[in-house]
C-alpha cells in the first residue's frame, strides 16, 4: 500500500503516523512534509499548493490513495485535478469545499438547509458592516468570509473592537482576500467541540468529539491562533448530542451540498456552539482540524486507513464503525516566539528523549545546512500524551511540551481546564 499525504504540519504527521500502525508495510510519500515526517516516509519538495506539482507526483508515483491534509489546496481544486487523472483520493471537490473557503456561502446554504447557526449580516464596505455591528450590538464577531489559517475571526466586546476588526480587514487588508468580504455574526454564548465525520455524501461516520483552545494565553486569553491545544474526549460531547448534530447539522448540510452540485465527500468537521437553545454550528472545516486530529487518533483503536480508503474508491461506509480507547488524550502546542502575528523562525531546537504514551508531531520545523533541527513555521510542535484521566494526561502533555527547548517558545499549560473544571465540580455535589 502506497499513501501520498499532501502537507506539513502535525495535522500530516499525526496522520502518517497513525496509517503506519494501521499497516506496518505502508509506504508513505509527503509533500513537502517535515523532519518529523521523514522519520516515517519519504518526503518531496512539493509545496501543498501546487497543484499541478502534486498532480505530475501523484502520476509517477501511482499511489493507492492520496489524503490532503490542508484546507487552501482543497479550496483549489487539488482534489478534482487528481480525480480526473484517476488518483483516488480523500476530499472534497472545489466546489464542496466551499462549505469552509466561503464563510458567506456556508452561512447561505446552512439558512436554506434549517441548520441552526448564529444570525450573520455578509458585508463588503466598512460603513455597512459598521452598522450590522451596531444592529447586532456588543459583544459581536466579525468574521474573514474566506480562508485565514484558522485567525480570521475576532470576538469583538466593544463596538469599538468591532470597528477596529472591520478597518483592519476591508479598509487595511490584515486577512489579504479572505477578508475582502466578512460577516458580522451575533455572539454566541456556550462551550464549544470540534465534532468530525468521515462521510462518503451520505453515510455519517462520527468521530470522538474534541475541544479546541484558540487563544495564545492560558485562561483564554489573548489573541486569536491557529489553535495552542485540544482534548478529547469532552464529557459534553454525549451519545444523544453527537446524534442530534448528526441529524440537525450533518445530514442536512450534506443534502444542501448535493443539491447544490457539490455533493461532499472527506472529512467534515463542525464547529459546535453549545447554546442553551442547542447545538450551533461556528463554522464548517472541509478537512481534518488542527490540532483536534493530533489529540483524536492516537484515541482510535480501530483503523484509519479503511474507511479513508472506501471514501476515496466510492465504496461507501454503511458497514463501517470506530472503536475509541478509554483513555484521554491532550495536546499542547508548541509555538515560535511572536506567534501568532510574527514568528521567529531559525531557532535551533533541542528535543527531550522519547517517551512511551507521549507523541511529539511536528509542524513548523525544518533542517538547517548544519543538519540542526529548527524552527521554521509559527506551530512547531503538537505534544499529545495519553492517561488514564485528563488530568494525567494534562500533566505529562505540558511537562514534555515544556521540556522542549528553543529561544522565545510559547505554550499553554491549562489545556483541558473547562473539563477539569467540571469533573472537580461533579466530584464536589
Amino acid at each position: 500500500m502506497r499513501v501520498l499525504i499532501v502537507g506539513g504540519g502535525a495535522r500530516e504527521h499525526a496522520l502518517a503516523w497513525k496509517l503506519t500502525q494501521d499497516q506496518p508495510s505502508i509506504e508513505i510519500i509527503v509533500a513537502p512534509g517535515n523532519p518529523g515526517l521523514g522519520t516515517l516516509g519519504r518526503c518531496v519538495p512539493v509545496n501543498a499548493d501546487d497543484i499541478a506539482g502534486i498532480v505530475a507526483l501523484a502520476m509517477k508515483e501511482k499511489p493507492q490513495l492520496v489524503v490532503i491534509g490542508p484546507e487552501a489546496p482543497l479550496a483549489a481544486g487539488l482534489a478534482d485535478a487528481l480525480r480526473t487523472v484517476g488518483i483516488p483520493v480523500f476530499g472534497p471537490t472545489r466546489g464542496a469545499a466551499r462549505i469552509e473557503s466561503s464563510k458567506a456561502f456556508a452561512k447561505a446554504l446552512m439558512r436554506e438547509a434549517g441548520v441552526p447557526t448564529a444570525r450573520a449580516i455578509r458585508c463588503i464596505d466598512a460603513p455597512s458592516a459598521k452598522r450590522a455591528a451596531r444592529d447586532f450590538g456588543a459583544p459581536v464577531v466579525i468574521k474573514a468570509s474566506g480562508l485565514a489559517a484558522g485567525k480570521g475571526v475576532i470576538v469583538c466586546e466593544t463596538i469599538a473592537d468591532a470597528d477596529a476588526a472591520i478597518d483592519a480587514m476591508l479598509r487595511d487588508d490584515a486577512f489579504g482576500a479572505a477578508g475582502r468580504e466578512v460577516l458580522v455574526e451575533e455572539f454566541m454564548q456556550g462551550e464549544e467541540l470540534s465534532l468530525f465525520a468521515i462521510t462518503d455524501g451520505s453515510t455519517v461516520l462520527p468521530m470522538l468529539a474534541a475541544q479546541d483552545h484558540k487563544r495564545l494565553l492560558e485562561g483564554d486569553l489573548g489573541p486569536n491562533t491557529g489553535g495552542m491545544g485540544a482534548y478529547a474526549p469532552v464529557s459534553l460531547a454525549s451519545d444523544t448530542l453527537v446524534g442530534d448534530a448528526i441529524e440537525r447539522v450533518f445530514i442536512p448540510t450534506l443534502d444542501a451540498l448535493r443539491s447544490a452540485g457539490a455533493p461532499f465527500s472527506g472529512l467534515l468537521y463542525a464547529g459546535l456552539m453549545l447554546t442553551p437553545q442547542g447545538p450551533k454550528v461556528v463554522e464548517f472545516n472541509c478537512r481534518f482540524g488542527d490540532p483536534e486530529t493530533e489529540a483524536i487518533l492516537p484515541l482510535l483503536e480501530g483503523s484509519l486507513l479503511e474507511p479513508l480508503l472506501a471514501v476515496a474508491n466510492g465504496a461507501g461506509l454503511s458497514d463501517l464503525s470506530f472503536i475509541w480507547s478509554e483513555n484521554y488524550a491532550v495536546t499542547t502546542v508548541v509555538a515560535a516566539a511572536g506567534y501568532p502575528d510574527s514568528p521567529h523562525k531559525g531557532a535551533v531546537i533541542e528535543l527531550p528523549p522519547r517517551e512511551e504514551g507521549v507523541h511529539v508531531f511536528q509542524a513548523g520545523t525544518a533542517s538547517n545546512a548544519a543538519g540542526e533541527l529548527i524552527v521554521a513555521g509559527g506551530r512547531v510542535f503538537a505534544v499529545t500524551a495519553i492517561g488514564p484521566t485528563l488530568a494525567d494526561a494534562q500533566r505529562e502533555s505540558a511537562r514534555v511540551a515544556g521540556a522542549i527547548e528553543f529561544e522565545g517558545k510559547q505554550l499553554r499549560r491549562d489545556i483541558g481546564w473547562r473539563e477539569l473544571e467540571r469533573s472537580a465540580g461533579a466530584t464536589r455535589d
